[in-house]
């Protein structure tokens, strides 16, 4: 069952339906708007396929990409391969993410927000600290 107030934040993309896959980097799926899947997917498109890694991306990244709808109620069904995939358990998170919504199984995103709480700090500084250019600016 998909949170009221995250179907209502999801109300302009529901009729469309979203894209459900494996997440590249962290053990959860993310589910994306079709809008925004079709934009990366003409990214990916663009792509020279006749490129033996961007032909393995191509293939890994889509792998067991599923079309996912809300039913009248606001659920979803997750197929059971891809619960495998993300380990999810009995219960899940859901969590926006940029452009998407990401889905952990709930223990493993209390870890992976622990594990990586001591080197935040850090993490945020490296991606959003910069150095003044001018006087103006905000570090």
């Amino acid at each position: 069952m998909v949170p009221a107030d995250l179907k209502k934040q999801l109300s302009a993309v529901l009729a469309e339906g979203f894209v459900l896959k494996r997440a590249v980097f962290q053990p959860c799926l993310e589910l994306y708007p079709m809008d925004q899947w079709n934009e990366l997917m003409q990214k990916i498109g663009g792509l020279n396929q006749f490129n033996r890694k961007n032909n393995d991306f191509t293939r890994r990244f889509t792998a067991g990409v599923r079309r996912i709808e809300l039913d009248a109620t606001g659920r979803m069904n997750i197929p059971a391969d891809l619960m495998s995939v993300a380990q999810i358990k009995r219960d899940l998170v859901l969590t926006a993410s940029v452009g998407i919504v990401e889905i952990w199984d709930a223990q493993k995103y209390e870890q992976a927000i622990s594990d990586a709480a001591l080197d935040f700090a850090d993490l945020a500084e490296e991606v959003m600290g910069t150095p003044n250019t001018t006087a103006n600016e905000l570090s």
